[in-house]
């Protein structure tokens, strides 16, 4: 459960946070305390040495012995337990400098000795018992122990309700996209989109199912529109087919010829039909990669080919021309079916025109033209204008030209007028550093 790592995590941290932070507190707090011990005991034996031969004020704490120069040793407080002299103590009394300093255990506690010369002689040792330090370090080990269970429970509650908080809108977005997943339902509301990054991310997701419902949609018509427009080439070849099989051989030649006439044409539009179909569908161009490309060559090279299918005239012209970034043979089907759809329209003799301006492509035949209510309509899918019925076509050439185009970024347009103007605009190819547009 995504909340429960989560939840994991931030206790790890928070611990590994407070035991540095322990650690650290402990080392500084017993160095604290032992340089107050040694103070303690320093003050101890400078006090004793200031007030002999007079009565030392007894403490429970400490323990103070006379230790002479020829190394005899005496407590100053009876009942007291004597101390262990040592070598160095016995050097401090003999020569009556320096210190020593050192821990011992006494009657099995632990106990700091202190031995400083005396003035005249001698030297003043004095033991003090370390249980004020060993109480103050269990005190703080306690303290701190019992503060870091605390930390950890409220950082884990506070962490468990936050981050329930923080992914119940990821929860509500898993819910809605499981039941897109189950019912295939694009549907399926999602939760509101906010500005932080789940919102960010529920946006996006909306985004995509706009897309996938867009494109269903569009599965759906193109579906329908081309069973319907198969319908048409099936049915006259179908007729065609049961008219040769009723006559069985007692058509004359002329009937026997236009009816097989009709069914080359018809297969031949079929096999057109579904040829574009399958690219209108699969959109083969889009795994091509992109590339540099120059309009009036492509243009040229498209405009040669038609020149030998055809014979008709047809000219390219360009002014003040720029580079595009598109596909290269995507964008030459763009202008193949641009040209083919003009020569379609035209009379037999006339010509065809190409024109580039920058990253403009125009197209302009000599036929009946576009009907100013056509110009928006005439690039959508199997759409035939009422003075085109009778042209033989699938009505999908203009629909791949602006389906290519608009992957590219790009725009489609027609103009009516005496003669059609058709083609698209293309998005600037950016120059590179310190190349000049022309």
């Amino acid at each position: 459960m995504l909340r429960a790592r989560i939840t994991l995590v931030v206790i790890v941290a928070v611990v590994a946070a407070i035991v540095v932070t322990l650690a650290t507190s402990y080392r500084a707090v017993s160095e604290l305390v032992g340089n107050q011990i040694d103070l303690s005991l320093n003050d101890r034996a400078d006090a004793v040495i200031a007030v002999l031969p007079a009565v030392l004020p007894e403490r429970s704490d400490t323990i103070e012995q006379l230790l002479s120069a020829d190394g005899s040793a005496r407590p100053l407080l009876p009942g007291h337990l004597s101390l262990p002299v040592s070598e160095a103590d016995h050097r401090v009394a003999r020569t009556g400098s320096g210190t020593a300093e050192y821990n011992i255990d006494l009657d099995g506690e632990p106990y700091g000795i202190l031995t400083k010369p005396r003035p005249g002689g001698g030297a003043v040792m004095v033991a003090q018992r370390y249980h004020e330090s060993e109480r103050i370090d269990n005190e703080f080990l306690w303290r701190t122990g019992g503060i870091t269970v605390i930390a950890v429970a409220l950082s884990a509650l506070l962490s468990w309700l936050a981050i329930g908080r923080i992914l119940r809108p990821v929860r509500r977005l898993l819910a809605a996209t499981e039941q897109i997943s189950t019912t295939q339902d694009l549907s399926v509301p999602l939760p509101p989109t906010g500005r932080d990054e789940i919102g960010r991310l529920t946006g996006s997701f909306d985004t995509m199912l706009s897309a996938l419902r867009r494109s269903r949609a569009q599965q759906h018509r193109l579906v329908q529109d081309a069973s319907h427009e198969l319908r048409t080439p099936l049915t006259s070849i179908r007729g065609s087919a049961e008219l040769l099989q009723r006559a069985r051989g007692r058509l004359g030649a002329e009937d026997e010829t236009k009816v097989l006439d009709t069914l080359v044409q018809e297969s031949a539009a079929l096999d057109d039909l579904v040829a574009e179909l399958v690219e209108l569908a699969t959109d083969q161009h889009t795994a091509e990669e992109p590339a540099e490309l120059d309009l009036p060559a492509v243009a040229e090279d498209c405009a040669q080919r038609f020149r030998h299918r055809s014979g008709r005239t047809i000219t390219v012209t360009a002014d003040e021309p720029e580079p595009v970034l598109a596909r290269p043979r995507a964008l030459a089907r763009c202008v193949d079916n641009l040209i083919s759809n003009a020569i379609k329209f035209s009379p037999a003799d006339a010509p065809v025109d190409v024109h580039i301006h920058r990253t403009e492509l125009t197209v302009r035949d000599q036929g009946p033209g576009i009907a100013a209510d056509d110009t928006t309509v005439i690039f959508d899918r199997f759409y035939r204008a009422a003075n085109t019925q009778g042209t033989p076509g699938s009505g999908l050439g203009l629909a791949i030209v602006a389906d290519i185009i608009t992957a590219h970024d790009g725009t489609v347009f027609a103009e009516h007028g005496p003669g059609a103007r058709i083609g698209f605009r293309l998005p600037p190819r950016e120059p590179a550093p310190g190349r000049r547009r022309r």
